[in-house]
């Protein structure tokens, strides 16, 4: 059985996915406070923050 994730958010293992990036590295980047992210259950974190992340990441 999989479980669903509401559209405008993602997993951690998603948003590794996405960034190319391990689950650690999401797992450093809401600790550190880098990416926004709710946990309900699991981590959940906004695509619109990782959208953000990468702006950030772009514009250094």
């Amino acid at each position: 059985m999989t479980k669903k994730t509401p559209k405008d958010y993602l997993t951690a293992k998603e948003a590794a996915d996405v960034l190319h990036v391990s689950e650690r590295t999401i797992m450093r980047y809401i600790k550190t406070k880098r990416l926004l992210a709710t946990k309900i259950g699991q981590w959940r974190i906004k695509k619109a923050d990782i959208d953000r992340l990468v702006r950030a990441s772009s514009n250094k």
